[in-house]
């Protein structure tokens, strides 16, 4: 669950680069200087959009609790009910808690952590796309998987604050927060839904002074809880606003070895965002508020037999890269009450690294916790050259009638190049249970396009 820029840091002699998260807007308020102090962010694409706490007042701790429900109708009509290639959604036709989260915030003279809590389906569906837990023994996917956010660390009172922090923490490459209150959009673009939602590591946040932030990273790897090769992922994010709100810019870099037994192989992502209001008036009874967001993210792998952007060398394998971008604009009416959003994104993927594989059967690995009968055993490929590209577009009204609350209902298509969404015939067994023995002749039925509503109500206190 949020971005981006091209500009790679240099820390260290070594190239690194960070990446923004959530939490910049859940702090206690009780240090020296805030992140983007006094610049409202609430009207922004992957941003807390409460104007204050009601637990601000509190001394040493401030509570949070998102709640986040939602139902959500394919009219592919998989029999098994299965949502494939997403990580906000993961069930058709039914009525399912996605995520719920509870923690807070800590400070005592200069002392700080942060942890939140994570369970429904998103404690299922973004853990199972780290595939670092399959090196060694703890099965970390079940140590960290009902932990969003936990981290500790220490402020100083330099500038306008530095904050070194240690842990599991929120990413914010693709633009979209992990959190779906703080998204224009529920069903994430592909530019999005198919980078990291976590990093477990180290921070360091710099705030030279109230517009600006640089951020450098040592972590772990690419949304991985372990290390899949003996070198950690260098990462960094730099992000200006305006004084006057209306204007926020960041990249985010990120340089790390995350093919699993591949140590030669090295990634590298650049993800970068524009986000501008161009309109504001709150008081309004009608158009109150009018923005948008532009996200565009390049990378590649090299080496390892695969070859970056280059498809005419055969002799160091064919090319592996991700090109993305996505666009939403978003208007706010009465007040801020209600809101429509309409946009999309495209993203292409040869090698299809970065793709989310088709849930159950097409895992690369069997995975033992699983008990889908078919998990591992009809693998969706993934080998240097094979092509992907996928295409998305959507549309939702918000109700928002306090700061803590949000109805929405949204629509969106989904395509791609190859069969990928799950079609009528699930991807389960022929009737959709994991009980029914497998039919010899049953393959998972995978469809080139979706179309689907979504129904949310996304709390927040």
């Amino acid at each position: 669950m949020t971005s981006k820029s091209i500009l790679i840091i240099v820390l260290c002699g070594l190239q690194t680069v960070a990446f923004a998260q959530t939490a910049d807007s859940t702090y206690t308020g009780k240090q020296k200087g805030e992140p983007f102090e006094g610049i409202d962010q609430t009207w922004q694409n992957g941003s807390d959009r409460r104007n204050h706490s009601i637990f601000q007042n509190m001394k040493y701790f401030t509570p949070s609790i998102l709640v986040d429900v939602n139902y959500t109708h394919s009219f592919n009509n998989p029999n098994d009910n299965t949502v494939v290639g997403s990580t906000a959604l993961a069930r058709n036709n039914e009525i399912q808690l996605s995520a719920l989260h509870f923690g807070g915030d800590f400070y005592y003279k200069g002392a700080r952590a942060r942890f939140m809590t994570q369970f429904g389906t998103r404690s299922t569906v973004v853990p199972r796309n780290d595939f670092s837990p399959y090196r060694g023994q703890y099965n970390l996917a079940n140590v960290y998987r009902y932990l969003s956010e936990a981290y500790a660390g220490y402020h100083f009172d330099k500038m306008n604050g530095i904050n070194v922090d240690v842990g599991l923490f929120m990413s914010y490459i693709g633009l979209n927060s992990f959190y779906q209150a703080e998204n224009w959009e529920y069903q994430a673009s592909f530019t999005s839904d198919n980078t990291p939602w976590l990093f477990n590591g180290v921070r360091v946040q710099i705030f030279p002074n109230k517009n600006w932030k640089i951020e450098p990273w040592l972590i772990n790897g690419w949304q991985s809880y372990g290390k899949f090769n003996s070198m950690p992922g260098f990462g960094g994010n730099i992000t200006y606003m305006s004084t006057n709100g209306n204007l926020k810019v960041l990249t985010n870099n990120y340089y790390g070895s995350d093919a699993a037994g591949i140590p030669a192989r090295k990634r590298f992502h650049s993800d970068n965002s524009v986000l501008y209001r161009y309109y504001n008036k709150p008081n309004n009874k009608g158009i109150s508020r009018m923005a948008f967001s532009l996200t565009a993210d390049f990378g590649f792998e090299r080496g390892g037999g695969v070859n970056g952007f280059n498809d005419k060398d055969s002799t160091k394998g064919p090319a592996q890269y991700f090109a993305s971008a996505m666009f939403y604009n978003r208007i706010w009416f009465f007040k801020n009450k209600f809101a429509w959003t309409v946009g999309g994104g495209v993203m292409t993927n040869p090698g299809r690294y970065l793709v989310l594989y088709p849930t159950g059967q097409a895992s690369p690995l069997p995975n033992p916790n699983n008990p889908a009968q078919t998990e591992g055993a009809f693998p969706f490929s993934a080998n240097p050259g094979d092509k992907f590209t996928g295409w998305d577009y959507s549309t939702n009204i918000d109700w928002m009638p306090n700061q803590s609350i949000t109805f929405r209902v949204e629509y969106v298509h989904r395509g791609s190049t190859v069969n990928y969404f799950a079609g009528p015939g699930g991807v389960t067994s022929q009737t959709g249970y994991t009980t029914t023995p497998l039919d010899p002749a049953w393959r998972p039925d995978l469809v080139k396009k979706e179309d689907r509503i979504i129904f949310a109500v996304l709390f927040r206190l």
